[in-house]
């Protein structure tokens, strides 16, 4: 039996995200971004309570020479990127930030867990933080612009950063009100750890440490590559009023995050390459799942919106129960 369509919202128009309306005052910081303020340059990163990330990369950069070196062990952690990658970015990104398609209930839950497994905490956290990146998009209240905080805090800092750990769940109203969502929102330990379970249990501790750890830095990295990188190095093809690039090579390692000038472009888009020679594989995937009928009414940009050099006139969208 198929599950319930879960968007019970009127999609006022293309080229937007629902959160909260815009202030007019650019630089006002609002009072529902209580827990997202603006930091300040030059933030202090608490190290003991980032030591889990540090000794993560240890195991990542150090654990491969621990173990007997196998071919098939490189392939296992690509495979592993991969899937989560896939997660990450059709999930995270493109479903639950943007909802540039619909699902039913079973299937979301099922983006949400294996998105988890990114370990980049929940996907209320994530997603509704990447809404107010795009409302605030390079401007002061913007949590990870290189062009206000610098590129190391844009990368890595702000994850790092103790007052971005909670969950505004004003950010994202339309997906708080799943109970199963906010359970993995709380406990976003859980699908890292029971994919790191899984696999020492498959394959002993070679296999965790190149599925795990080592796929796990390098899905960190091009994630956060996209915030920093996409926004500093790449071509910008729209007049976006930010810094957003599009980055090739970003765009085949990161599966198709790397459009990103595209993307700011047309948010509601589900696909992020434009052309034919865009390569997008979260944009292929995403349709040979529309197929099988697991996800419906995929948004693509239309003609007019890929031909134009400026960004489409934001329309406005009600306010979210």
């Amino acid at each position: 039996m198929s599950c319930p369509e879960v968007h019970p919202y009127r999609w006022a128009g293309a080229g937007t995200v629902p959160v909260p309306r815009r202030d007019k005052s650019r630089d006002r910081v609002l009072p529902f971004m209580t827990t997202a303020v603006s930091p300040t340059r030059g933030e202090g990163i608490p190290h003991r309570r980032s030591l889990p990330m540090y000794l993560c990369h240890a195991v990542g950069i150090v654990g491969p020479f621990l173990v007997p070196f196998r071919w098939s062990y490189v392939a296992l952690a690509g495979a592993v990127y991969a899937v989560r990658m896939l997660a990450l970015s059709g999930g995270f990104h493109r479903y639950f930030a943007h909802r540039s398609y619909k699902t039913g209930r079973g299937f979301q839950l099922v983006l949400a867990f294996v998105g988890g497994t990114c370990a980049q905490r929940g996907a209320l956290w994530w997603a509704g933080n990447h809404r107010n990146h795009h409302r605030y998009s390079d401007e002061p209240a913007d949590l990870h612009s290189p062009r206000q905080r610098g590129f190391f805090w844009s990368h890595i800092g702000w994850v790092l950063s103790k007052r971005f750990e909670r969950t505004n769940p004003e950010l994202i109203r339309d997906f708080a009100r799943y109970p199963e969502l906010r359970w993995l929102d709380r406990h976003h330990l859980v699908p890292p750890l029971v994919m790191l379970g899984g696999l020492f249990l498959l394959g002993g501790l070679p296999a965790a440490i190149w599925g795990a750890f080592v796929s796990s830095v390098l899905l960190w990295h091009l994630t956060f590559a996209i915030n920093s990188i996409a926004h500093t190095f790449g071509s910008v093809r729209y007049d976006t009023g930010d810094d957003s690039r599009n980055n090739a090579l970003l765009g085949v390692l990161a599966l198709g995050e790397g459009w990103h000038n595209n993307h700011h472009h047309y948010q509601s888009s589900a696909a992020l390459g434009f052309y034919w020679w865009e390569i997008d594989v979260t944009w292929w995937v995403l349709k040979l799942l529309s197929a099988t009928g697991l996800i419906w009414d995929l948004r693509a940009p239309p003609a007019s919106v890929r031909g134009g050099s400026r960004r489409p006139a934001p329309a406005s969208l009600e306010s979210l129960p």
